[in-house]
């Protein structure tokens, strides 16, 4: 396995975790691996539920619009060690963004490759277009 469009590596949970799930949120979704290296090498987590529960208030507190629904963590094996996945489907919202920095080029990520790409205004105004259709009609 290696990082690509839909894979993800954390060594631990970082600080960048939420810019990584908006980036799958806004694109096709994807898998986030926390516990392995970005080389590929499992390390392993201390605290898989520890993991679970910060990594579940983190997203439910700093990602806007909602997520709820929108992902899955699981506990896994590998190579006799406990790493955390966390499951990100594309969402229907779009765009999503880091509550702290709102609908903004700071705020708004898409993936490109194995990277989380800040999105540009003009992205961000055409994403948000396509799921708020707001139109006068005169009779």
């Amino acid at each position: 396995m290696i990082e690509n469009k839909n894979i993800e590596f954390k060594r631990e949970l970082a600080d960048s975790i939420e810019k990584d799930v908006v980036s799958f949120l806004n694109t096709l979704g994807g898998e986030i691996y926390i516990g392995i290296d970005n080389d590929g090498t499992v390390v392993g987590v201390g605290d898989p539920d520890a993991v679970q529960l910060a990594l579940n208030d983190r997203i439910k507190n700093n990602i806007r619009p909602e997520t709820l629904g929108l992902y899955d963590i699981h506990v896994e094996e590998r190579e006799g060690k406990i790493v955390i996945r966390l499951f990100v489907s594309s969402g229907p919202d779009k765009p999503y963004y880091l509550a702290k920095y709102g609908r903004s080029s700071k705020g708004c990520f898409v993936r490109v490759g194995a990277a989380a790409v800040p999105m540009t205004d003009r992205m961000i105004d055409e994403m948000y277009a396509s799921r708020v259709h707001t139109s006068i009609r005169l009779d």
